[in-house]
C-alpha cells in the first residue's frame, strides 16, 4: 500500500496491532515513514462533544441555555431536562472506550458549577462530571500506551472566571505532567519527535491565558470550520470545499463531519431527540468521491470498531481514500 503526504512517498505494509482493544495503540504501530511525518499530516479521528456519555439529568440545566430554556426547566424540571438530554448526548462510549477504538481528538467545553467553587464540570446543555475525572481516565490510558498521542481541544468555556481558568490550567500540569507538549512549530511536530521527548498531551486551549504557558497551545493554532447545516449533503460539499480552500499550514485542521439540529429539526423530533432525528439520516453512501488530505474528523455517536477503522488506518493510502472513508456521522 502506498500513502502520499506532500510529495513524498512511502510503500508500506498495514501495521500488526497487540492483543489489546484493536486501536488502542494505532499511533505506536504506524511505521517509520508515517512517524517521522509532521503530525498534522496523519488523519486522527477525533469525537464532538466527547464527554457527553456522562451529562447528568439530576444536575442544573447548563449556562449555555438560552435563558428561555432555562426558565421552562424551572416550571417543568423533569421533563425539560429530559429533553435536554435527548439532544445533547452525542457519545455512548467513555474516554477509554473511545481512546481503545482509536479516538485521539477530544471536543472539550467546561464550565463552573454552582456550589462547587473553582471547580470546572464538562458542559452541553446539562452538566457533566468533573473534568478531573475525564482527564485521570485520559491520563490511566496513557500510561498504558506510551506512544499514543492525545489532542484535548478547550474551545468552549461558561460561567468562568479567571481564577477558574487557572484552577484547570493547573489541574492539566497535576495530572499530565511531562507528557505535556511544549508549544512549537506545527511542521516540527512529529510522532517521532514527540515519542523522543515523551510528550503524549496536546491541549489546544482557546483563551488569552494560554499564552503564558508554553504547554497551551492557542486555540488559533487549530482550526476547526463548521458547516452547521442538518443535510448530509450539504456537509459532505462543505468538508470538500473546507479542504481545497485551506492555505494556512501553520496549523492543525479540524474536518467537523457533524450535522447539527436546526430549529425546525428540534421541533419536529423534540421527543425523539438526536439520535432519530439526525444520527439514523446518514447513510453510507453519504461519503464524498474526492480524496482528502489529512485532518482531525470529528465524529458524533461512534460507530463500532469496524466503522473507525478506515478512519484509523487512513493514514495508509492518502490518495485512494474517500471523504472520511465514508464514515459521515452526526452531532
Amino acid at each position: 500500500m502506498t500513502t502520499r503526504a506532500g510529495n513524498d512517498w512511502a510503500t508500506f505494509r498495514e501495521p500488526v496491532v497487540g492483543p489489546g482493544p484493536p486501536h488502542a495503540e494505532w499511533m505506536g504501530s504506524l511505521p517509520q515513514s508515517l512517524s517521522a511525518l509532521p503530525l498534522a499530516n496523519l488523519a486522527v479521528p477525533g469525537s464532538h462533544n466527547s464527554f457527553s456519555f456522562l451529562i447528568d439529568e439530576k444536575s442544573p440545566v447548563g449556562c449555555d441555555q438560552p435563558i428561555m430554556v432555562r426558565q421552562l426547566a424551572a416550571l417543568s424540571s423533569s421533563l425539560t431536562k429530559m429533553l435536554i438530554k435527548k439532544w445533547s448526548v452525542t457519545q455512548r462510549l467513555t474516554f477509554r472506550e473511545q481512546l481503545e477504538v482509536g479516538i485521539r481528538y477530544f471536543d472539550l467545553r467546561v464550565s463552573s458549577k454552582p456550589g462547587e467553587g473553582d471547580e470546572p464540570y464538562f458542559i452541553h446543555g446539562l452538566f457533566g462530571s468533573r473534568v478531573y475525572d475525564g482527564l485521570i481516565e485520559i491520563n490511566n490510558f496513557l500510561k498504558s500506551y506510551s506512544k499514543e498521542v492525545i489532542f484535548l481541544d478547550f474551545n468552549h468555556y461558561y460561567a468562568m472566571e479567571d481564577s477558574n481558568h487557572q484552577y484547570l490550567i493547573q489541574m492539566f500540569q497535576r495530572i499530565f505532567r511531562s507528557r505535556l507538549c511544549e508549544t512549537n512549530l506545527t511542521e516540527e511536530i512529529t510522532l517521532q519527535y514527540l515519542w523522543e521527548h515523551k510528550y503524549q498531551v496536546l491541549v489546544f486551549y482557546h483563551h488569552h491565558l494560554a499564552h503564558g504557558f508554553s504547554f497551551l497551545w492557542p486555540g488559533h493554532q487549530i482550526l476547526a470550520p463548521w458547516a452547521n447545516t442538518s443535510d448530509a449533503q450539504k456537509l459532505v460539499q462543505f468538508l470538500e470545499n473546507s479542504l481545497r480552500e485551506r492555505a494556512n499550514r501553520g496549523t492543525f485542521h479540524v474536518s467537523q463531519a457533524i450535522l447539527t439540529p436546526q430549529t425546525n429539526t428540534v421541533f419536529w423530533g423534540l421527543i425523539n431527540g438526536l439520535q432519530s432525528s439526525l444520527v439514523e439520516r446518514i447513510s453510507p453512501s453519504s461519503g464524498a468521491d474526492q480524496s482528502c488530505p489529512s485532518e482531525l474528523f470529528p465524529l458524533t455517536l461512534l460507530p463500532h470498531n469496524d466503522g473507525l477503522t478506515g478512519l484509523v488506518w487512513a493514514n495508509t493510502n492518502t490518495l485512494e481514500r474517500k471523504m472520511l472513508q465514508k464514515v459521515v456521522d452526526t452531532a
